[in-house]
């Protein structure tokens, strides 16, 4: 075998070689690539109890009881709901209605034990950027309300020097 020959034999198996190893680690990550699962991802899923996942969805209205610290509230996603208790200080954004993201672990029960609770902006908030370009192209005009903003009021102050 010539010497280009052998080139181009070692240069095809070391891409074999990374092409099976980025394989095996996407098929690895498979489970733990999903930001989060919703209450009908987890109840058609079969979830295991104990097993540690992200559960997201919109906090059910009439459903937050609080008995000091411990909070308990429903988060659904209008198909289901899971029953969701969390101990300790929640987000100044967490409301009924509101996005929310909760991390802990499915009890035997089917219930949620929560050990943080992330509350989500609205989807439709919108950087000042954003909206300037949307004006600039004419698809947002200044009268209409800036998602994510009082009617009419302003868009979100940026910090200095950003």
């Amino acid at each position: 075998m010539t010497r280009k020959g052998r080139r181009l034999v070692m240069i095809g198996a070391g891409v074999g070689v990374l092409g099976l190893a980025a394989a095996l680690i996407l098929s690895a990550l498979n489970d733990t690539i999903v930001f989060f699962r919703t209450p009908t991802e987890v109840a058609q899923q079969q979830v295991v109890p104990g097993t540690r996942l992200r559960l997201g969805g919109l906090v059910e209205t009439g459903s937050v009881a609080k008995a000091g610290t411990l909070t308990t509230f429903a988060v659904t996603d209008g198909n289901a709901a899971v029953k969701v208790s969390y101990s300790g200080i929640l987000p100044d954004l967490f409301r009924e209605g509101q996005g929310v993201v909760a991390e802990g672990a499915l009890q035997p029960d089917g219930s949620f034990k929560a050990d943080s609770v992330l509350a989500k902006h609205d989807e439709r908030y919108m950087p000042r950027e954003v909206a300037d370009a949307l004006k600039a192209q004419g698809v947002w005009k200044e009268g209409d309300r800036a998602p994510g903003t009082a009617a009419g009021g302003p868009t979100p102050v940026r910090a200095p020097g950003s």
